[in-house]
Order: C-alpha cells, then sequence, then structure tokens
C-alpha cells in the first residue's frame, strides 16, 4: 500500500480507505449499501490493516450515527493503529439546531462523533455539505478551535463547489487559522465533473482528494454491460435517485473499455476503475467499500500494479465528456489551453 501527503498537509494517508457507509445498515439508503455488524466490521479492519490500509471513514448521518458506533467497536484497543475521518452538517433531525455547521452545532457533533468511535480525538473532520446560512467566519473559527483543543487533527471539506472551498480557505488565511487540508468529493470514470474546477484548485491550494464512490454509485462493478438489464440484485433498483445521474451510452462507453481490460490486464473490473483514479492529479486516497469479506479483497486489489499508457488513454477517451462553460474552451481551444491547460484528460 502506498501512502500519500494528504493535499499540502503533514499528514500521510493509504493510497485506498475504507468507507463506513455499509456500517450498521438503517435507514432505506444505507439499508441498501449493507449491514455490517460489530463483528464483521473487526474482520474487515482486520484484513485492512494486514493490507496497509490505516484510513476509515465515516459520518453520523450512516446509519442515523450507528456507522460510528461500529468503527468504535471494530478498532476498539488498536486506535493507535489507524486513522478516523468523520463528516457532519447534514440534518440528523427536524430540528432548528439539527442541521448546518453553526458553532453549536459543530462543538456538538464533535462531542457526538468522539462518543460513539470512543476516541479522544478525529484525525479528520469535514465538512459533509456547505451550510449558506452560518457565516463562513464562524465555521472556520470554530474548527480552529477544536483543533488547539485537541479534540480533532485535521479538518477537510465535501461536496463543496469552488467558490465555496475557496471561501473558507481565505477566510482561514485571512485569519490565520488552520484551513482544509482535504476535500472529499465525487470522481469516477462515470462522473469526471471533479476535473473542471476543484481539481485545479486543489493543486493550487494544496488540496488532496478523497474520493468517493469510485466506481460511480455502483455503476462500474462488471455487472451491467450494454444490452443487458439492471441485475435483479443491484442496489441501484434502490438507491439510483440518490447518486449522480450517468446516462446510458456514457456509461457503456467506459464499461466496453474496461471489458477489453480486463481481459488484457488479468484484472476485474472495479480493481481497473480504481487503479485509473489513483493515477489522477490531486487524489491523495480513494474511498472503496464493501458488503463482505470478499468484496473488501477485491477492491484491495486495486493496488500493487498499474495500467500502461495506452490503457489509461483508452480509458480518458471513453470516460471524456464535454465540459460547460467556462471550461470547456481550456480544452478544445489552443489559445485557452496555452493560458491554463487542464491537469487532467
Amino acid at each position: 500500500m502506498e501512502y500519500r501527503q494528504l493535499g499540502s498537509s503533514g499528514l500521510r494517508v493509504p493510497e485506498l480507505s475504507l468507507g463506513t457507509g455499509t456500517f450498521a445498515g438503517r435507514g432505506p439508503l444505507f439499508g441498501a449499501w449493507g449491514d455490517t455488524d460489530e463483528q464483521q466490521a473487526r474482520r474487515m479492519v482486520d484484513i485492512c490493516l494486514e493490507h496497509g490500509l490505516t484510513l476509515f471513514d465515516s459520518a453520523d448521518v450512516y446509519s442515523d450515527g450507528a456507522a460510528e458506533e461500529v468503527l468504535g467497536a471494530a478498532i476498539k484497543g488498536r486506535r493507535d493503529q489507524v486513522l478516523i475521518s468523520t463528516k457532519a452538517a447534514l440534518p440528523t433531525g427536524e430540528g432548528p439546531g439539527d442541521a448546518g455547521t453553526s458553532r453549536a452545532r459543530l462543538i456538538a457533533s464533535v462531542d457526538t462523533a468522539l462518543r460513539r468511535l470512543g476516541t479522544d480525538h478525529i484525525d479528520l473532520f469535514q465538512l459533509h455539505a456547505f451550510d449558506a446560512a452560518t457565516p463562513v467566519d464562524e465555521v472556520v473559527t470554530t474548527l480552529d478551535d477544536l483543533v488547539r483543543a485537541g479534540k480533532i487533527r485535521y479538518t477537510g471539506a465535501s461536496n463543496f463547489s469552488g467558490w465555496q472551498l475557496m471561501k473558507s480557505l481565505a477566510s482561514a488565511d485571512r485569519h490565520g487559522r488552520n484551513r482544509h487540508v482535504a476535500h472529499q468529493v465525487y470522481y469516477s470514470l462515470v462522473g469526471r465533473d471533479y476535473e473542471w474546477e476543484l481539481m485545479p484548485l486543489a493543486r493550487d491550494q494544496g488540496v488532496g482528494a478523497l474520493v468517493w464512490s469510485p466506481l460511480g454509485w455502483g455503476r462500474l462493478t462488471g455487472r451491467i454491460r450494454r444490452g443487458t438489464p439492471l441485475p435483479p440484485g443491484s442496489r441501484l433498483h434502490r438507491t439510483a435517485d440518490f447518486g449522480p445521474p450517468v446516462e446510458d451510452e456514457q456509461l457503456h462507453r467506459v464499461t466496453d473499455v474496461l471489458d477489453e481490460l480486463a481481459e488484457e490486464t488479468g484484472h476485474i473490473v472495479p480493481q481497473i476503475a480504481i487503479n485509473w483514479l489513483l493515477r489522477r492529479p490531486t487524489v491523495s486516497s480513494v474511498l472503496i467499500g464493501a458488503r463482505n469479506e470478499e468484496q473488501l479483497r477485491q477492491n484491495l486489489g486495486a493496488v500493487g500494479w498499474a495500467l500502461t499508457p495506452e490503457q489509461i488513454a483508452r480509458l480518458d477517451a471513453a470516460s471524456l465528456r464535454t465540459a460547460p462553460y467556462p471550461y470547456y474552451p481550456y480544452r478544445r481551444q489552443e489559445g485557452f489551453r496555452r493560458l491554463d491547460p487542464p491537469l487532467a484528460g
């Protein structure tokens, strides 16, 4: 397992991390993802540590907090061997204080997460979404106070737009506060929007990407192919509306090439899709998920080898989509490209 710097911070993270969205399995969304209990989670942590995967990601909304509890039980007695990332901001109830990133809610969210996880600190605490109702200076100052109190080590964001992330970074710089070092983002062969603005921002500002849903919300598992119906057991029957949309033709262009490369490399489709991401600029770690031990071992097989430049180029071509304005001139017109060439694609 390769270890990489998380952005421009001093924190080194494994190139693969484990997401805990399958832990506990409560509710219509997370119940469809999996129902990993404490015993199964301990076994998954065992396997991860054997392979050098030490970063585990959760959130307060994963199974209404139960995922954090299961993760805490799974790492009990070996806290010094792991890194914990968790998130807060999305609604956890109907009350006025049950959503957002106000000072009161951030403090309460961190304290609750620490209790559920059974630890005295969180290695990486991320804002799960941008809260337009709370002043950015208040958010940044509160997070800085929590760092100084020793409750969290590093901060990050998730699902921010470019201006939202940059405003947060500028506030931290202006007031001499700790700045975000990570951005947890959606990025896959069927979802390359990250490259248009967030990737250049990350390179410029030293923010590392933690990639969620690298298999395109379950579409790049190798079970979905051109001319075949969605498999009966696919979670997409219940969860497709929750995730990023993908046009059928775009998906099939990518899966056609993935099937070709599976024949050439001897690796399965998910491993190839994840391996492609690991070669992209600014990516610090790719979050993998697993319903069971078999899936976990398969996803861990995405590292330790590399696609050839020619194979990467084929995936690039199959997955490339025309960017919207104002991004497309920098990809399609030489005069624009000379001024600001894209980092990928």
